[in-house]
């Protein structure tokens, strides 16, 4: 390799690794600092799936509820059907 172009790429070479270097930093901090925001949202996060949590089951709850009341409506109205379509004594 000529001497010459060998003296200009070890400026490059050292200029860009010294950016790179540089950038690869900042980058690393970032990641950084959003890993630990993630980390101390973590009690934040579990309080709201424990309260979504209360409140599917209470939705659960109240279709139950909901299923009987229609069973034992439909039950009523087959009981009074029946009655209507019985033969006179």
């Amino acid at each position: 390799m000529n001497p010459d172009s060998l003296a200009v790429m070890i400026p490059i070479v050292a200029i860009g690794g010294f950016f790179a270097l540089m950038i690869v930093r900042t980058f690393t901090k970032a990641y950084t600092a959003k890993l630990q925001a993630g980390s101390q949202a973590g009690p934040a996060l579990e309080a709201r799936h424990e309260e979504l949590a209360a409140a599917l089951e209470e939705l659960r709850r109240e279709m139950a509820e909901l299923a009987e009341r229609v069973d034992f409506t439909e039950r009523l109205l087959a009981k009074g059907r029946d009655e209507r379509l019985a033969p006179p004594r």
